[in-house]
């Protein structure tokens, strides 16, 4: 399966440091560049705002996933490609992870979070098989990261499912790790005769 969509999860908020909006919006670049639409939360607001706006202003397609309590006028975002409302965060998550063949998470709160680790726990439970990633921006994730490497350690996280969280501090080289792990399992998959 090759990645023609990625959710990317992000915060509201644009965050402390000018970096993460650079980033963001090298982001938004690569995905043009390559292709790749964007499927994201649907905001307008913080670092969500400067993605698909970029994703937007250089030609590329954007669908925006809102439940509908965010449905307000200060929130979302109404200039998009698609604009998929639903009932619940609940739905929002599943309707994303249904649309992208991959998942990135740049910086942002506890919602990114909740959304990034349910998408890597589904790969873990065999709900889907799509690629998982971090862009680590400015060490934003390296405890988090070293957090990882504990669970581990002590005997919560297997290895192999670890290593299927991609992480990189480059757009364009995490896209290529994700693409890369995609022709892997495909290959695992069609060797397997499945």
């Amino acid at each position: 399966m090759t990645i023609q969509r990625i959710a990317v999860y992000c915060g509201s908020k644009i965050g402390l440091s000018d970096a993460y909006q650079v980033m963001a919006r090298e982001l938004a670049m690569t995905l043009v560049d390559e292709r790749v639409e964007l499927v994201f939360g649907g905001g307008k607001v913080g670092l969500m705002g400067v993605l698909a706006d970029t994703v937007l202003a250089h030609g590329g397609k954007v669908t925006g996933v809102i439940p509908s309590g965010l449905d307000i006028d200060e929130v979302v975002h109404k200039d998009l490609t698609e604009l998929v409302k639903v009932p619940g965060m609940h739905q929002r998550k599943a309707m994303m992870l249904d649309l992208a063949d991959a998942f990135i998470a740049m910086p942002g709160g506890i919602g990114t979070m909740d959304e990034i680790f349910e998408a890597w726990t589904w790969g873990q439970l065999g709900i889907h098989t799509k690629p998982v990633g971090l862009l680590n921006v400015e060490g934003y994730f390296d405890s988090l990261i070293e957090y990882l490497s504990t669970m581990v350690r002590q005997g919560f996280l297997s290895q192999k499912h670890h290593d299927r969280l991609y992480i990189s501090e480059s757009p364009s080289d995490l896209l290529e790790k994700m693409r890369l792990s995609n022709k892997q399992h495909e290959t695992i998959w069609l060797d397997s005769g499945v």
